[in-house]
């Protein structure tokens, strides 16, 4: 026991003298060394009453072991809270009879008093988290009622926290929610944690705010409490919500622009027969084989329109600066005409001279169907309102900082109910009878105002009518100027050869006819590889080659006609969406032909790469 580095001493016979070790000596502090040797509870006069009948037991030989026993001592003259961990194991002597009381024990206040201070400050720093957390924090009975509440209660569902710890929190539920409450009541009940399942909340004014809860039952279940914590999702059903719409939106426009292009291409080969037929109706050979080409052509294109619902350009807009002014000044007839008698339609413009950037064509398409909407919706007639202002953004979801144009069309017809309003713009949705709407008109207002850089949206949606608002970019006007085209002089006869590439067979033969007519020694290629493997053997004067092609594509083409033929003119010919790609190989100014064209814009085309 002397040599022992742990405290330790005797208590010895009836007067249970105190013998103790170096290391016991720092508990006793300033009872040292008056305490050796003399009665055990004339030193520690306080604990008689803790220990003295711990010590009486030992003496009748029993053996004591005590964990964190704790003792108020007065050793260092003043009392302080003190903590213990012993054993006492009794002495006999050599005929068995206890004679003393051996204690082995360690101090453990300091480890105590730590980690009474650890649950203090984790105590403190829960609290402080409670308050606040925009997380919702709770503790709930059973029986439907909240006991204790953090803050974010009241400020997320704006209801004062005496209303919400007095009312039974299912007053608070959406009532479509509260079966999987029931549920989840159900699983606490029987002892089991849940965790993310959602449940929307109502503020005052009825609003609903969805959550995502998770909650853990009291661990004595017949306590019959649980706590839980919610969140705010709002924000990410909102984010999820636009991904799911973008995602939308660009399956439907890739499966739409690829039926454009198939389209398109019918429209090119018909659009050539007929104008092929006009010019030289005598030969009856040729327009036998031109009216089998455009019968050949109509049949595919009622096959192809039985599995098409609508029609959505793919194509990259043609953005350029336009007055607004100058466009609805040129829009009022057809706006009035198309909306019918029963409908007045009035133009605001702005005092400014404002003008945005955006496709021309796409602009006018987007209003009148805009207008077709708002005439629809009234049947017994009623005002259409386009309005322009101008509109500075800093902090919006949808548009980059700047200054925006914002052309307003409202109605006044019987509005659009929220739900309505939030699918309006998915392509292929109507509430229109069938034969009545394809439910492409808003979609392509959407996409329209997004490839321009800006943004489309239902600001209203109440029953007294409708207004949607296009943002699109505000930029200076453009330098005006005039610009003519007359009809291209006729094509001079000269023995030129061009290589016609096309995967599409009527095409090939609406270009090769044409081309033939208009003087060329004509070469066709089906696609791209066998388009190459011709020019490496044979001298072209020109390239007309089609963009969208299985396996290598124009573009591609171009690319490696360039690197073995750099002053050979090439010509695309396309109704898909290739602008960049092109521009990327040849530059700005390279030339493109959108189908469907006819023989006069091809000869314009031809006269101007040849230098005609």
């Amino acid at each position: 026991m002397i040599n022992s580095g742990q405290p330790m001493f005797v208590a010895w016979g009836p007067q249970r003298i105190l013998l103790y070790n170096d290391p016991y000596s720092t508990m006793l502090g300033a009872r040292h060394p008056r305490a050796f040797a003399r009665p055990f509870f004339e030193t520690w006069p306080e604990v008689r009453e803790s220990v003295g009948g711990l010590m009486d037991r030992v003496f009748a030989g029993e053996p004591i072991h005590m964990e964190d026993l704790t003792l108020t001592l007065y050793r260092n003259g003043y009392a302080e809270e003190t903590h213990f961990t012993f054993s006492y194991t009794p002495v006999p002597d050599d005929l068995g009879e206890i004679i003393g009381l051996f204690c082995a024990c360690t101090e453990t206040t300091g480890q105590v008093s730590a980690e009474r201070q650890q649950a203090v400050d984790a105590k403190r720093e829960r609290d402080r988290l409670f308050e606040m957390s925009r997380d919702l924090f709770g503790v709930a009975s059973f029986d439907g009622k909240l006991l204790s509440i953090n803050p974010a209660w009241s400020r997320q569902l704006e209801r004062p926290m005496e209303e919400l710890l007095s009312r039974p929190f299912s007053e608070i539920i959406h009532p479509d929610d509260l079966a999987v409450t029931s549920d989840v009541i159900a699983s606490l009940q029987a002892g089991q944690a849940v965790h993310q399942f959602y449940v929307r909340l109502l503020k005052a004014d009825g609003t609903p705010i969805s959550f995502a809860w998770s909650a853990v039952p009291e661990t004595n279940t017949n306590d019959g409490t649980f706590y839980t914590v919610g969140r705010d999702i709002t924000d990410d059903l909102r984010r999820e919500e636009t991904i799911r719409q973008g995602q939308k939106m660009e399956a439907l426009g890739q499966l739409t622009g690829g039926l454009a292009h198939d389209f398109n291409n019918l429209l090119q080969a018909a659009q050539g027969s007929f104008d092929l037929l006009s010019r030289n109706p005598n030969d009856p050979e040729r327009v036998a084989r031109l009216a089998r080409n455009g019968l050949q052509v109509t049949e595919r294109g009622a096959k192809l329109t039985a599995q098409l619902l609508a029609f959505s350009r793919a194509q990259k807009l043609e953005l350029r600066p336009i007055p607004i002014a100058s466009l609805l000044s040129g829009m009022t007839e057809i706006l009035r005409s198309s909306v019918g008698p029963l409908v007045s339609v009035t133009i605001e413009l702005s005092s400014q001279d404002l003008c945005v950037s955006s496709d021309p064509t796409q602009l006018e398409m987007a209003l009148l169907n805009l207008a077709f909407n708002s005439r629809d919706a009234m049947p017994e007639g009623g005002d259409i309102i386009i309005s322009v202002s101008e509109r500075m953004f800093v902090e919006d979801p949808d548009l980059l900082p700047g200054t925006y144009v914002e052309i307003c069309v409202s109605d006044t017809g019987t509005g659009m109910p929220a739900a309505i309003a939030a699918k309006a713009f998915e392509p292929f949705y109507t509430t229109k009878g069938v034969g009545r709407g394809t439910g492409l008109g808003l979609s392509q207002v959407y996409a329209m105002a997004k490839q321009a850089g800006g943004a489309a949206r239902i600001e209203q949606h109440k029953p007294q009518g409708t207004k949607v608002v296009l943002s699109l970019p505000s930029v200076e006007a453009a330098i005006k100027s005039e610009a003519t085209y007359d009809e291209p002089p006729p094509f001079e006869q000269f023995d030129a050869k061009v290589l016609v590439v096309d995967d599409d067979p009527d095409v090939r033969l609406f270009l090769a006819t044409s081309l033939e007519t208009l003087g060329f020694d004509v070469v066709v290629a089906e696609d791209a590889l066998r388009g190459l493997a011709v020019v490496e053997n044979v001298q072209f004067d020109l390239v007309l080659v089609d963009f969208a092609m299985p396996g290598m594509n124009g573009a591609q083409m171009a690319e490696v006609i360039r690197q073995t033929h750099p002053g050979l003119p090439i010509i695309f010919s396309s109704g898909y969406s290739e602008t960049e790609a092109i521009e990327r190989v040849l530059g700005e100014s390279a030339v493109l032909l959108r189908k469907p064209f006819g023989v006069s814009d091809l000869q314009a085309v031809l006269n101007a790469a040849l230098g005609r």
